[in-house]
């Protein structure tokens, strides 16, 4: 084959010429798919977007003709560089996402590659069926990738794996000919085999893959082969090379008196785990089974060591679990560290000597809640008897959902060790019989004390599938040869146990060099016949499963990898920037959708485009600061491309498994980007929007005149880079600290009594947003506090230098910050809290300050955050005293519709914010499915992204709040997407506090 370089850009543009899709040759693209999930990294030649089947069919016909190779992509969350490769990516995942068919009566479903497994299930889910096979990156993964990897999931004890469920496949070969491939009778499949054989010369690609079939199949050497080097058919998760075990347990070749029922032979069963290597899938047709069972109860039954619960897996599958899933205490430590997994972890209880636990999940679903309780006591008690676990806590309904989550976040959660020593997938993918398990995993562990390494094991303990990823530092030489130390050692070891070296992930490039050690080299050499077979030259994903390249190739970093040190303006903790952004391990959370519900990441749920999801963000910071020959590594226009749709919205740093704050990255790259080019106009106005504001503050009839005047507003806008259709936010007749200076001043002025306790003292920060502009809002949370029984002060500082922050002037960011911790320090602490209402502002207390100030400063700073409170975290905290009781509330029923403020959900909470609203009796507070409002600050308002804002308003936020009645409240805390919701629906969509005012008595 000849090299891929060796193909013209001239051909390449004439290509993309001929496609309805879309073509990349562009450094940045390619660049984004030179990774995926795995530990490799390979610059593709092209990335292909295509439209249509038939802009297949050409890309196909150009690899055929230029000799170069296709890569099939969905999601990219491969673990083993399955979709790595030099030749054209070709991504499915934005255009070929259709559920074609449901058949109801008959249990199956037609859809197109790019199906999310999740949002099929939920299109099923009104016909009472459902798609078994779950993988934790269900969210995102893909039907076809699924297909592709064979996928299976913590479920498959019940459900096996997606070549179980896959009845039938459209496809097109490697000669760009549509084939069909689907279950065939014994006698069909030799009608089919004579037909072809009658061909001779004339025979198609189609028939001569089934004659090179049935040729390897029937031949009696072969099959001993086959039967006695492959995994032992008790380990069901068995992704090791092509399934030919699979095809010869079918009819037409198991033999008559083997007491084993045989199945029709179905073509599906090879192409499931053959990674994109044998055709290109067009449409797939699933098995679909009823919907799981009514209630699951989750036991999580809490083990002294890892060994006691693999011991303890094997008595709690007596139970007929739907699941049996470990956790380590490794992850649990890095659950700690991250804000939502904590919280999910809220069930954990520490061993007797102060360590965590490893806990084993086990999945009792059944119809009634008796059922699991009656279950759940018998295997329990069993377990305790058998002097397995110390504390089995059972738990339904919501708690399972947070259980899960957070057993799913183990991949991402493992990113988050300090340095450069990371959890690597290497050997995490071995399968044993579930009864050799304990027995292995010791051997395993012993190995790695050997070399003096240790691992992290989690998941499908039930199935026989531990995750087990070593500590390595991949940076390094030695990190190289421990990588494949470990490799060619445990594969060794799985060989002992007749194992399986992939249970699930698949091949790809990082155990296909192992495959003829775990089935012998004559079943190898067959597999390299069927790649001949399906595809002669090589097009389809080649280097993937045979012919592979040494799995210590490629690899993504480099051995003792040199990289300047990164003078930031903010503080990276124990990493510098580059290492933050290397926590992404491409694992793809961020390209789930709205369905999905969340935050992360607004702008590709809009787009759909990889290079708007959080992984391409941090891996093009990541390829820039390592591969840049510039002395100054952020002085780079791929960056800035790949972060202009970045809303900074800051939903990757809540719900980022890695916690990879993306926005943070944003701020600094501008700042640092802005210090070689200068600062736009834009940037410069809307960074200071509380110097512009405050003197448009002395005539705000001047400037309400324009922006009130449409044709004025639009040329006003204009001028400044803003959309001439959004509309701006009017200034108040007065700000809200002359109004309360005033106030305060007034003989008249006394506080309100409506609480039983003395006057607490709380001080309010004044943010910028609601001393300009939403006065009346500020008004009325000095109002309701006072009325509740507090002293409110507006103490000296200075605005909260969010409008900075978000245009990346760090150094007046800076400025500022040090100027409020300076001034408040002193008087700020849990009995005298700083309260702001809008949640940008009040929260950059919390979430940049820290990080950002000068190292004298940074203690006050951390203890200032702690007592920076939002106001309806404060009056939540107040409840919770009992300071504020429902008695000075209405009675009026009220209905109110909570959209959350993102900045809030990543960094706070919407909980106190439901408290605070649900305390008058009969109010009904009912959050709102949605993820950004796509307003972002000043993000909406920009010309060039006001489209993109209103897309993104209008996936959930905007279809729920216009069908709301009109006596429906619309709560929404932050400034921004009160606009939003203005400029989207029309509707006014009002402050928790303000109400909170209006409902007091």
């Amino acid at each position: 084959m000849t090299l891929q370089s060796s193909v013209s850009n001239l051909s390449l543009n004439s290509l993309a010429d001929q496609l309805e899709g879309e073509l990349f040759l562009d450094n940045t693209i390619r660049t984004l798919y030179a990774t995926d999930a795995s530990a490799y990294r390979e610059m593709p030649l092209a990335v292909s977007i295509p439209r249509s089947e038939a802009d297949i069919k050409k890309l196909i016909a150009f690899a055929n003709e230029n000799r170069i190779s296709l890569i099939p992509r969905t999601a990219g969350t491969s673990l083993a560089g399955q979709v790595v490769g030099n030749g054209i990516v070709v991504d499915v995942s934005k255009n070929f996402t259709k559920i074609l068919e449901i058949n109801q009566q008959e249990r199956w479903v037609r859809v197109q590659p790019g199906v999310v497994r999740d949002e099929l299930n939920m299109a099923l889910k009104p016909y009472g069926l459902y798609f078994g096979p779950e993988t934790s990156t269900a969210n995102r993964a893909m039907i076809g990738g699924m297909v592709g990897n064979n996928s299976c999931g913590s479920n498959s004890i019940v459900y096996g794996s997606a070549r179980e469920h896959t009845l039938e496949v459209k496809a097109i070969l490697a000669d760009g000919s549509d084939a069909q491939f689907k279950s065939l009778s014994s006698l069909e499949y030799k009608n089919l085999i004579a037909k072809s054989l009658s061909k001779n010369g004339s025979a198609g690609l189609l028939d001569k893959i089934y004659l090179k079939t049935n040729e390897i199949l029937s031949s009696a050497e072969n099959q001993a082969e086959i039967r006695k080097n492959f995994p032992k058919p008790s380990v069901e998760r068995r992704n090791t090379g092509y399934a030919l075990d699979m095809l010869l347990n079918t009819e037409p070749y198991l033999l008559q008196d083997e007491n084993q029922s045989a199945k029709q032979f179905n073509m599906c069963s090879l192409i499931a785990g053959s990674e994109g290597t044998l055709c290109f899938l067009t449409e797939i047709k699933l098995n679909l089974v009823p919907l799981p069972p009514k209630t699951q109860g989750l036991v999580c039954v809490h083990c002294n060591s890892i060994d006691e619960a693999l011991r303890a897996t094997v008595l709690t599958l007596k139970y007929g679990p739907h699941a049996v899933e470990l956790i380590d205490n490794y992850v649990l430590e890095c659950a700690m560290l991250n804000v939502e997994q904590k919280k999910n972890a809220f069930f954990v209880k520490d061993k007797p000597d102060g360590t965590l636990p490893a806990i084993l999940v086990v999945d009792l679903s059944r119809e009634t809640k008796e059922e699991v309780e009656a279950l759940a006591l018998e295997m329990s008690t069993e377990l305790m008897q058998a002097g397995m676990g110390f504390h089995y806590p059972l738990l339904f309904g919501d708690d399972t959902k947070k259980i899960w989550t957070l057993r799913k976040a183990g991949l991402g959660l493992l990113s988050n060790i300090p340095g450069d020593e990371k959890a690597v997938a290497v050997i995490e993918d071995t399968a044993v019989d579930v009864y050799d398990q304990p027995e292995y995993i010791r051997d395993f562990n012993e190995i790695l004390k050997k070399n003096g390494m240790s691992a992290v094991h989690y998941a499908h303990a039930g199935t026989g599938e531990l995750h087990l990823r070593p500590i390595i530092n991949l940076k390094t030489s030695e990190g190289h040869r421990q990588f494949r130390m470990i490799a060619e050692e445990i594969a060794t070891l799985v060989k002992k146990y007749d194992g399986s070296l992939s249970g699930e992930h698949g091949d790809g490039r990082l155990r296909g060099e192992f495959i003829p050690k775990m089935v012998g080299e004559h079943n190898y050499q067959l597999f390299k016949d069927i790649k001949n077979a399906w595809d002669p030259n090589h097009i389809f994903n080649p280097g993937k499963i045979v012919d592979t390249a040494p799995m210590d190739t490629f690899l993504r970093y480099e051995a003792d990898q040199k990289t300047p040190e990164f003078k930031t303006y903010f503080r990276f903790h124990d990493q510098d920037i580059l290492q933050h952004a290397e926590q992404c391990n491409g694992s793809g959370d961020c390209r789930k959708t709205q369905m999905s519900g969340g935050t992360m990441c607004p702008s590709f749920m809009a787009t759909r485009n990889e290079k708007d999801t959080t992984r391409a963000r941090a891996n093009i910071l990541r390829e820039m600061l390592t591969h840049s020959t510039k002395e100054n590594r952020f002085d780079n226009h791929e960056i800035k491309e790949v972060y202009d749709l970045c809303l900074a919205c800051k939903g990757c740093k809540g719900e980022c498994p890695s916690n990879v704050d993306v926005a943070k990255l944003k701020m600094e790259f501008l700042q640092q980007y802005h210090d070689v080019h200068g600062v736009p106009m834009r940037s410069w106005l809307v960074g200071n929007f509380s110097k512009m504001t405050g003197l448009a503050s002395y005539v705000p009839w001047a400037y309400n005149l324009i922006y009130k005047n449409k044709p004025l507003r639009k040329i006003a806008n204009s001028i400044v880079g803003f959309h001439p259709e959004r509309t701006m936010p009017l200034l108040h007749s007065t700000t809200l600290k002359s109004w309360w200076k005033k106030r305060v001043n007034s003989s008249e002025f006394t506080v309100p009594f409506t609480s039983s306790i003395a006057v607490k003292k709380v001080y309010l920060f004044c943010d910028e947003f609601t001393n300009y502009n939403d006065v009346e809002i500020g008004k009325k949370s000095i109002l309701a506090l006072e009325k509740l029984g507090y002293q409110v002060i507006i103490p000296e500082h200075a605005p909260s230098g969010r409008p900075q922050l978000s245009k990346g002037l760090l150094k007046d960011a800076k400025k500022i910050a040090e100027k409020n911790i300076r001034l408040l320090k002193d008087i700020i602490s849990y009995d005298t809290p700083l309260i702001g209402i809008e949640p940008s502002a009040i929260l950059t207390f919390r979430d940049e300050y820290p990080d950002l100030v000068s190292d004298d400063l940074v203690e006050d700073a951390k203890k200032l955050a702690q007592n920076a409170l939002q106001f309806d975290e404060f009056i939540a905290r107040e409840i919770e005293l009992k300071h504020i009781s429902k008695d000075v509330f209405t009675k009026d029923k009220r209905v109110i519709k909570l959209h959350g403020h993102c900045q809030q959900k990543a960094i706070s909470s919407m909980v106190p914010t439901k408290k605070m609203l649900s305390l008058p009796e009969n109010y009904t507070v009912q959050l709102i499915p949605s993820g950004c409002c796509g307003m972002a600050g000043s993000f909406g308002y920009e010309k060039e992204h006001y489209d993109l804002s209103m897309q993104i308003g209008e996936m959930v936020l905007f279809p729920a709040v216009r069908q709301q009645p009109e006596d429906v409240i619309i709560a929404a805390p932050g400034t921004s997407c009160r606009h939003q919701i203005h400029d989207g629906t029309g509707r006014k969509a009002r402050h928790p506090a303000e109400i909170l005012w209006e409902a007091l008595l």
